[in-house]
């Protein structure tokens, strides 16, 4: 749990500094942007790495038990988790749900932590998700001031207005689906080691 925790203060402190921008125009002042966007990149991947093998080891070691899911909140879960990958998708595809979405990766990364508090209710499950779920929220209250304060109303809005047809929206949903499928029913067991599949072992 301790190797975990680690990994979560590195990568989401890594995150939240990035909030401070002057604090951190100072830092790249003094390192410079390369060596700085390095020591970012350094940090995230080990905080990740550290995230990756503390939550392994958690798993080995046994649960601990904090609350007893019902079995519907897994097939919510695997709903919201579709929401999760289409708004993911549309970050990268300019349309009317990145608009609506106005901060679609941070969006996503709510919908996602969401997802799985409802359907763990152990707690190393409950502290890897819930400190990604404050922390997005956070970063979206962070990214709403400052579009005030910047008096920055399209930044506040999603940036450049949606385009009038739907093609990339549909995109988006196509893409989404498609990747959470294959993750879901093929790649979670493999990589995370958990079914997250209706049906599966």
């Amino acid at each position: 749990m301790l190797i975990l925790i680690l990994g979560l203060v590195l990568f989401l402190g890594t995150h939240a500094f990035s909030m401070a921008r002057h604090k951190r125009a100072q830092v790249v002042g003094e390192m410079g942007e390369g060596r700085y966007k390095l020591a970012y990149t350094l940090a995230s991947v080990l905080g990740l790495v550290l995230i990756g093998y503390g939550f392994h080891f958690y798993r080995q070691s046994g649960y601990i038990a904090v609350w007893d899911p019902p079995v519907w909140t897994r097939h919510l879960s695997l709903l919201l988790t579709a929401l999760a990958f289409i708004v993911l998708a549309s970050a990268y595809l300019p349309g009317h749900i990145r608009a609506r979405a106005k901060h679609p990766m941070l969006l996503a990364v709510k919908i996602w932590a969401t997802a799985h508090l409802l359907a763990n209710g152990d707690l190393g499950s409950i502290l890897l998700f819930g400190s990604f779920l404050a922390w997005a929220v956070v970063a979206r209250i962070s990214a709403k001031r400052r579009a005030l304060s910047a008096g920055a109303v399209a930044a506040q809005h999603g940036g450049a207005a949606a385009p009038a047809g739907w093609r990339n929206d549909a995109l988006a949903v196509v893409i989404g689906l498609a990747v959470w499928f294959v993750f879901g029913k093929y790649l979670h067991p493999l990589l995370i080691g958990v079914a997250a599949w209706p049906g599966q072992a």
